[in-house]
């Protein structure tokens, strides 16, 4: 890793805990995001507007932010998976495209987003977030994989017959792939990076889809607007301990 983009990174180092965090924060976005859209009534259209001027609003504020902070970064990183949640929705659902076709455009617009990324800027590497234009190529990035994620996890658990729990599998069984890989292989860590953080987002979905959705559709049927509560909850208890670990660091 390169130390002295590290330094200036605006972005978190990945660790552990970092995953435990996407995966909590990409569930929250599928319940928060049903939650606005369902459980209060408004529709994927409207709901994805309000979570898009939000989005805007977390990334202006994040690339303003002259080092990293967890608690906007993770809040972007919030707002990215509950308009991706709404988005795709809209898209799979209302405008009839379909979970299989939904995801094929976006995964088409996540490698044009990489694609583009690297031709610009040499690396892909997050550890290279240091300055607007990588930050906005960052942001947008995320912003197709959480996108593609919602669709490919509703792919998987309805489409394909596997239910939350057998796709909540599949996809960890891929995550544990992709770390075995990162181990004791010499794939290019950077492209194992974005291979899980895209993974996390489908596992997040299906996770967020068991918890809330009624117990004849293979959910736990619990209220939205709990399960979104609980999840922000244990993720502000997280940045604290991100927080504290990283003063230890500096004393």
């Amino acid at each position: 890793m390169n130390t002295k983009a590290n330094a200036f990174s605006k972005v978190p180092e990945v660790t552990v805990l970092f995953w435990v965090m996407k995966i909590m924060a990409t569930t929250v976005g599928e319940t928060g995001g049903d939650m606005v859209s369902m459980s209060m009534n408004l529709g994927y259209l409207v709901s994805t507007a309000i979570f898009a001027v939000v989005f805007l609003a977390a990334v202006v504020i994040q690339m303003r932010a002259k080092a990293f902070h967890p608690y906007i970064y993770w809040f972007t990183i919030i707002a990215t998976t509950t308009v991706g949640t709404t988005l795709a929705d809209f898209c799979d659902r209302s405008l009839g495209i379909g979970y299989a076709g939904g995801s094929s455009i976006l995964l088409f617009l996540l490698m044009a987003s990489l694609f583009t990324w690297y031709k610009t800027l040499g690396t892909v590497a997050v550890d290279s977030v240091s300055e607007p234009k990588s930050e906005v190529f960052y942001w947008v990035t995320i912003m197709f994989s959480q996108t593609l994620g919602t669709a490919l996890g509703d792919w998987t658990a309805d489409s394909e017959g596997m239910g939350y729990l057998g796709g909540a599998t599949l996809f960890v069984i891929l995550l544990a792939v992709v770390a075995g890989l990162y181990y004791w292989s010499k794939i290019s860590h950077t492209i194992l990076f974005w291979s899980a953080f895209i993974l996390t987002r489908p596992l997040g979905a299906v996770l967020g889809d068991f918890l809330d959705k009624p117990l004849d559709h293979g959910g736990l049927n619990l209220s939205r607007y709990m399960a979104t509560g609980i999840l922000l909850l244990l993720i502000l208890f997280c940045v604290r301990f991100f927080e504290h670990r990283a003063a230890r660091k500096h004393h």
